[in-house]
């Protein structure tokens, strides 16, 4: 299919390319040539992938926070022949995705390292197809803020607040009059179903061997614990201006309806899809318009039964966390991400066991103060995440000497 958009091309600076979001952001975008110009990629660690990318796409602009990894690579795009502008530090993240050239940012870089580029590309009116759950998390009010005052144009990308925003109307001052309350579906996981008596036995292979997505580590570990689902609850509040009681959780193995809308007259407005993540961004790129994503087209003859079940406390006990953060003083939910980080990194690292981040998460925000005022300011933020992650740290290691 040959797209027919015929105007300039959209400038596209892709955060956090290396990873399966930023890799599927480039494969929908190859099936629109004209349409899209890949105008800046960024990457944490994979200097060969990024050095693939900057081949295949020639973008004006790379960036890799650490300054040695940004060396490699600007030696090897140099002898490659590449005009492509090999750029460094945390800075360069922030200046590429305000760029006054740039039209689209993708923000998909993992965690809280994420928060600042977002903000500056918000801050500079950019269409900000958002698939860093954190950016939310850890400074909801203060980034929502930074979208409002910078006039940008916020799409969600993870499937469950795609579903949502699809399901809505293009107008966000009309969803207060609707909605009743929203369902975030969630597939529960590689464990579901497995004793949980054995948790304390499972590795990190299994934790990260999902049953209906492809995903990175981090958010594979986080979708076993369901801590995944427990951010998505934090971002749903501040994305769709929803108070915490007006957002639930079902449990629906086949990841088939991606997430509901439950309205004032009683209504559900649902989305389905085959589970791929190229449905939401290619509706980012292209909102509000659609465009060939590259995903298989449900076949409702093929389909099994679809199932509903309530979460089970004891088997994924942070998700409760979610409305406890909400509903405690601003800066508890940074608290939390940073905890999960530190927990979830240790967990890959064999350094605790699974059924020990929850301790680790739940221990942290127990002990870690928060400042009043904290979460006003980026800087205030950003210390926060810090003695957060120092807490997580020691919590870390009494469970490792235990």
């Amino acid at each position: 299919m040959v797209d027919a958009f015929t105007g300039r091309p959209q400038r596209v600076c892709i955060l956090g390319s290396t990873g399966s979001i930023g890799v599927n952001t480039l494969d929908v975008i190859a099936r629109h040539p004209g349409r899209f110009e890949v105008w800046a990629l960024t990457g944490a660690s994979r200097v060969p992938e990024l050095l693939s990318q900057c081949l295949q796409w020639r973008p004006r602009f790379a960036v890799m926070p650490d300054a040695t990894l940004a060396a490699q690579l600007r030696l090897q795009v140099r002898e490659a022949g590449l005009s492509t502008e090999v750029l460094e530090g945390a800075q360069a993240l922030a200046d590429v995705a305000s760029h006054a050239e740039v039209d689209v940012v993708m923000g998909a870089i993992v965690g809280a390292a994420g928060l600042a580029p977002c903000l500056a590309a918000a801050r500079a009116g950019k269409r900000l197809l958002l698939a860093n759950k954190e950016a939310l998390v850890v400074g909801g009010a203060l980034f929502m803020q930074a979208v409002e005052e910078g006039g940008a144009t916020l799409v969600p990308i993870d499937s469950e607040h795609s579903a949502i925003f699809q399901c809505l109307p293009e107008d966000p001052s009309t969803w207060a009059a609707r909605i009743d309350h929203i369902v975030l579906t969630a597939s529960g996981g590689p464990f579901r179903q497995r004793d949980v008596s054995t948790f304390a036995a499972i590795t990190p292979e299994q934790a990260c061997a999902h049953p209906n997505w492809v995903m990175g580590r981090k958010i594979s570990v986080d979708s076993a614990t369901m801590m995944n689902k427990a951010l998505e609850v934090i971002e749903a509040r501040w994305l769709f201006g929803l108070a915490p009681d007006q957002i639930r959780v079902v449990l629906h193995p086949q990841s088939i309806i991606h997430s509901m809308v439950v309205c004032r007259d009683r209504s559900v407005l649902a989305q389905l899809g085959t589970p791929d993540m190229r449905v939401p961004i290619a509706y980012g790129l292209s909102w509000p318009e659609r465009i060939e994503s590259g995903a298989d087209l449900l076949d409702f003859t093929r389909l099994s039964a679809l199932t509903f079940e309530a979460p089970d406390a004891s088997r994924y006990p942070g998700l409760q966390l979610a409305w406890e953060t909400l509903k405690a003083a601003p800066g508890h939910t940074c608290v939390l991400n940073a905890a999960n980080e530190v927990a979830v990194e240790a967990f890959l690292q064999r350094r605790i066991r699974f059924d020990q981040i929850h301790r680790v998460n739940a221990q942290s925000l127990a002990d870690c103060k928060v400042p009043s005022g904290a979460a006003e300011s980026v800087s205030g933020l950003l210390d926060l995440d810090a003695e957060a992650r120092r807490v997580a740290q020691g919590v870390v290691a009494g469970c490792s000497s235990s």
